[in-house]
């Protein structure tokens, strides 16, 4: 009755609109003023796969697959999936050390603006208090509303709340199981699991011919609307399979839904997509893993993680460097993008020694360099430099390192902000891009009234001509993070 009930209430709100569920309507749409200015924010990715801590959050699909390590590794060390399956890790997710105060103090002295927890993944696990299933972290687990303490402790430091959903996938994410005998197809299970759709993996890649039924399609909605009603979050983020065909119609209801919830509340939201679940100016486009080459005149999103081999937390991931990891913030504001960075927490709910470290390494270097990055906008190029950045997703470690002939630039009010990726111990830098030029190339329309170097206390003496901006720092600046140089314009 719950879902009749939500669906006709779904229906009334876009009735009364201002938006429809039409992509005429929903182009009308426009990024939030504060989203523009965050530039940083923190994923999460905690939930029921933390237990197990083998492989990757997709444990709880791949355990199922015959062949791979994860189904091998739960036979020799959970047993028979028909005796211990997924479910059976849930009461093992206790959480018991999870404080979501501390977490946030964490993510705020990491220079984050925004956070967004995943409020459901795959797994069907949901971390809130749902009417809608039994299976979730109040009723089952660590008996907590771990998504309503977030938005709680976020919202006390000043911290955007938001979450993310990957609901979608459910419907096909246990089918492995579909095989063999597997607590996945007991009849008593199934509110849990649900009706899997049977195949192998074109279930998931073919996205025109292989579609969810209208029961999944519905599920999907109801649970997504329950969740912004519940929690009223600035952005919804949807993991990739919701550009399947099948979902567009429910893509728009919902749209139309969030938008019009949004204005009755006063607040300025965002939804977050993958490819092209979502027409142009509908949403804001988000990149798994990867970036983009050059600037999107239109807000974008990077979304990656600290680990480099998982989102969840493993006993075995591997972590990235923070300055790597500063590198990519940098070139992805210079393109108008904003950077959303994972961490896995344990399954008692501590945040690893490793993520703690890189947060707080990037939060050091944004109280230095913070204002080149908060509340800037593009400037008329994105940079220089022979490090060519490789557009497209899951390319997030194989870039060349950068050099001291690569910037990247930012601007706001008057000043131009030039990041030097590779700081020269020389201190000294060309930049051919900011040459001067009468009346000619558009970034040479500007005079300079005079530069300084943010979080150092250096003398800078600069000449400009034809061929480039020349600067001189005197000053001992030894780092191996980026160096902002503010640019006075006149």
């Amino acid at each position: 009755m719950l879902k009749e009930q939500i669906l006709k209430q779904v229906d009334e709100v876009i009735k009364a609109g201002p938006y429809t569920d039409t992509w005429e309507s929903l182009t009308q749409y426009t990024p939030p003023t504060w989203y523009e200015k965050a530039k940083f924010g923190i994923f999460i990715h905690w939930g029921v796969y933390s237990v197990p801590a083998f492989g990757n959050e997709w444990y709880p699909r791949t355990m199922y697959q015959k062949g791979t390590a994860e189904y091998e590794h739960h036979l020799k060390t959970w047993g028979k999936h028909k005796d211990f399956g997924y479910k059976d890790f849930i009461p093992l997710f206790k959480g018991e050390k999870f404080d979501a105060g501390k977490w946030i103090e964490l993510f705020r002295d990491a220079g984050a603006k925004y956070i967004m927890p995943v409020a459901e993944h795959h797994d069907g696990f949901q971390l809130y208090d749902s009417e809608l299933s039994e299976w979730n972290s109040v009723k089952k687990g660590p008996m907590r509303d771990v998504i309503g303490e977030l938005k709680v402790a976020a919202e006390k430091e000043g911290i955007v709340f938001s979450v993310s959903s990957h609901r979608a996938e459910h419907c096909w994410f246990f089918n492995g199981a579909r095989e063999y005998e597997a607590d996945v197809n007991e009849p008593e299970n199934e509110e849990f699991y649900w009706k899997q759709q049977d195949g192998g993996e074109e279930i998931s890649h073919d996205i025109h011919t292989v579609q969810p039924t209208t029961e999944a399609c519905e599920d999907w909605l109801v649970r997504t609307c329950e969740l912004v009603d519940k929690y009223q979050p600035r952005i919804v983020w949807f993991d990739w399979w919701i550009h399947n065909v099948g979902f567009k119609p429910y893509l728009k209801k919902f749209a139309a839904y969030y938008y019009n919830r949004a204005i009755e509340w006063g607040i300025e939201v965002a939804i977050n997509h993958k490819y092209n679940a979502f027409a142009y100016k509908s949403a804001v486009f988000d990149v798994e893993r990867g970036q983009l080459a050059g600037i999107r005149p239109r807000l974008w999103q990077t979304d990656t993680a600290i680990a480099k081999n998982s989102w969840g937390y493993t006993e075995n991931n591997d972590f990235k460097n923070p300055v790597d990891i500063v590198c990519d913030l940098v070139d992805i504001v210079s393109k108008n993008g904003c950077l959303l960075l994972n961490v896995g927490p344990r399954a008692d709910g501590t945040i690893t020694e490793e993520d703690t470290e890189v947060l707080l390494e990037i939060g050091k270097w944004l109280k230095v360099n913070g204002e080149g990055i908060y509340d800037t906008t593009f400037w008329q190029i994105f940079g220089e430099g022979p490090t060519k950045i490789e557009e497209g997703a899951f390319k997030d470690v194989g870039r060349a390192p950068f050099t001291s002939q690569d910037f990247r630039f930012t601007y706001k009010e008057g000043t131009l902000y030039a990041f030097v990726m590779s700081y020269p111990k020389s201190g000294a830098i060309q930049i051919p891009s900011l040459k001067s030029c009468m009346g000619g190339f558009a970034s040479g329309d500007f005079d300079i009234l005079g530069v300084r170097v943010l979080g150092h206390d250096a003398k800078v003496s600069f000449e400009r001509n034809e061929n480039a901006l020349t600067l001189q720092v005197d000053g001992n600046i030894e780092t191996n993070y980026p160096v902002c140089l503010a640019i006075k314009l006149n």
